[in-house]
């Protein structure tokens, strides 16, 4: 059995468990089902501080990033892409498939966007219906600031789509403060249940300009629109992963009861850093670090397959690479939801200090020691 300390799936606590093992209904025909769905929805967009309507989709998270694109896009609609990572980058693809066109505002992929220089973009161009964010990009770790993006965009009249699948819980998220109109999420990181699920807060100027499109949704599963009326009509477009949202009630509840959530997940970032950098190591990213998850880069001479490996085979623990242009350079380790903790983080850092030290790094420390050295002047601050 392995220490599972990749950036989702993330551990899954033993009552989220048992709650998907409770005996089910029949999700389509009894009404108790649907007050529980609808309490759900009420507990995450309470959660999110937000007033917009949240749903819960069957599907993993990227499910949400193609429904939000599919119920807003029609042909020749002009679509701001926000692209400083790989997920940023990928949203153009949910667009053009559905008959949009993309004009894309890069940046550099080792920060945060910028939102002075978003500023300047948009005083040149602001023609769009909407633009799309990526508020943690899990391949990098890099977390933007959604809260004055969202808000910069939105007093340009552009609606905003932003992917916080591998922020929110472990990171702020204000729905209604940001003026985010649809924000995308997944059952699988911070949140601690296992995946399968998407969520969506969509605004009410949102599901305005959805229901008033010209063109139909290209689309029937990746529809929000089948969902709008589901409570009314006593109707869900097809039938509800219902074990699965027992899980999510669960996890949701566990969210809502753990008063510190935010705190603890920053404390064990930063803790991961100043360890990872006392043993010699370096990052990825120049700034702009999540406290959700770190990419160290891959230490000259060795290869991030043989690091994960000697992790995984001598010392039972898995962590990740990356993909895309970060393939092969950098090390992933996930520190979100239930993963977010002292224990698990000791037993990562010391299998990946053991790890490095076989294959002949000299690590300078060790980095588990280091961890706990970082949390101790933290709580002594």
């Amino acid at each position: 059995m392995y220490k599972t300390m990749t950036p989702g799936p993330t551990n899954v606590r033993e009552n989220v468990r048992m709650a998907r093992s409770l005996e089910t209904t029949n999700p389509d025909i009894d009404p108790a089902f649907y007050e529980f769905y609808k309490e759900t929805c009420e507990l995450l967009a309470r959660l999110l501080h937000t007033k917009n309507n949240a749903y819960i989709l069957g599907g993993e998270g990227i499910l949400g990033l193609e429904t939000a694109c599919a119920s807003l896009t029609e042909p020749r609609d002009r679509v701001l892409i926000l692209d400083n990572g790989v997920f940023g980058r990928g949203f153009a693809d949910f667009v053009t498939m559905y008959g949009g066109e993309t004009v894309s505002f890069v940046s550099d992929y080792h920060r945060p966007i910028s939102v002075s220089e978003l500023e300047d973009f948009l005083k040149k161009d602001s023609d769009f219906k909407y633009a799309t964010v990526v508020h943690c990009d899990t391949p990098s770790g890099v977390l933007n600031p959604i809260n004055e993006i969202c808000n910069l965009l939105a007093s340009y009249g552009i609606l905003t789509v932003v992917d916080s699948v591998a922020g929110m819980f472990g990171e702020y998220v204000n729905i209604d403060e940001s003026k985010i109109d649809i924000l995308c999420g997944g059952s699988q990181k911070a949140l601690s249940a296992p995946p399968g699920l998407t969520m969506l807060w969509v605004s009410d100027r949102a599901m305005e300009m959805i229901e008033n499109r010209k063109t139909p949704i290209a689309s029937f599963y990746a529809n929000i629109l089948n969902f709008k009326d589901y409570y009314k009509k006593q109707e869900f477009p097809y039938t509800m992963p219902i074990s699965d949202i027992y899980g999510l009630r669960a996890a949701a509840e566990n969210v809502a009861a753990d008063k510190n959530i935010l705190e603890r997940h920053a404390r064990i970032a930063a803790a991961t850093r100043k360890a990872l950098t006392a043993g010699g190591l370096s990052f990825f990213l120049e700034d702009g670090f999540a406290n959700t998850v770190t990419a160290v880069s891959v230490p000259e001479g060795l290869t991030d397959r043989q690091i994960l490996d000697t992790m995984k085979n001598r010392y039972h623990v898995m962590i990740t690479g990356s993909f895309d242009t970060m393939a092969g350079k950098v090390l992933r380790i996930g520190h979100m939801g239930e993963n977010a903790n002292e224990a698990d983080l000791c037993i990562t850092l010391r299998a990946m200090t053991q790890a490095l030290k076989d294959l002949g790094f000299p690590v300078a420390c060790s980095m588990d020691e280091a961890f706990q050295k970082a949390l101790a002047e933290d709580e002594n601050r």
